[in-house]
């Protein structure tokens, strides 16, 4: 081992650590902040109110899901291993690399893509002019984002071992699937489509969107893998040959 390594695993350690307080603060408040401050006057859009309240948007779910990634990543700092290839990697890492692979990457970067895209088309169909005075533009970002930004530096800064393609694929099928039944049940218990475009469309186009966006969240897993393995593929065959050295 190079006698600079330690020094340089204790320093990303810490800016690791450092990173997963801020990630954590950031994500708590954003869901606090969305869920207990926002508030949009039911006149205004009737979105945020009735049936599900603030629970009909994905954008909401995917801000309890990083506020729940984020605070595992600092138990994980705390009392599991950040190691490229831990050996017996203890529970909570292997909670943390599922959830980050199958789910954190995945649907983060999806709410990302398609709200700026959105947005860039006709943002009457994702976000009208009339929530500006009541919805902050930094709490916008914040929620539409930052959301990517600090998952993408996550992968980028700490080593993950994916699960297996058929778990981690299979589990953001079905958070997906979950989620548009949800769509569904909203429509049905308030008469509201949660988002403006799906009843401009016809029932077999509506399908044929839905099921497209199943499958982008599936690509967006593998690319996360990708983006994995272009990070930190060396490192992970560099540990495995080290181990096969030492096991001789």
């Amino acid at each position: 081992m190079n006698e600079n390594e330690p020094q340089k695993m204790m320093m990303r350690e810490g800016l690791l650590a450092v990173f997963h307080v801020i990630a954590s603060v950031q994500s708590v408040f954003t869901t606090y902040y969305g869920f207990f401050v926002l508030d949009v006057p039911p006149d205004v859009s009737k979105m945020f109110a009735g049936y599900a309240g603030k629970f009909k948007f994905l954008t909401f779910w995917n801000l309890i899901l990083q506020a729940i990634f984020f605070l595992i990543c600092m138990l994980n700092d705390w009392f599991g291993t950040n190691a490229v290839n831990p050996k017996k990697p203890p529970l909570i890492r292997k909670f943390k690399d599922f959830l980050h692979a199958s789910l954190g990457f995945p649907i983060a970067t999806f709410v990302t893509i398609v709200f700026w895209s959105l947005m860039f088309i006709d943002r009457e169909l994702v976000f009208p002019k009339v929530l500006d005075p009541y919805f902050p533009w930094w709490l916008n970002h914040l929620m539409h984002t930052m959301v990517f930004i600090s998952t993408l530096i996550e992968m980028i800064m700490a080593p993950r071992q994916y699960p297996r393609r058929l778990v981690g694929v299979g589990t953001v099928v079905i958070f997906g699937f979950g989620y548009l039944v949800w769509v569904h049940v909203i429509h049905y218990k308030s008469g509201i489509w949660v988002y403006p475009l799906l009843p401009l469309m016809s029932v077999p186009v509506r399908m044929l969107f839905m099921t497209s966006m199943i499958v982008v969240n599936a690509i967006l897993y593998f690319v996360g893998e990708a983006i994995d393995n272009f990070v930190w593929g060396n490192e992970h065959n560099k540990q495995q040959q080290k181990s096969h050295v030492k096991s001789k």
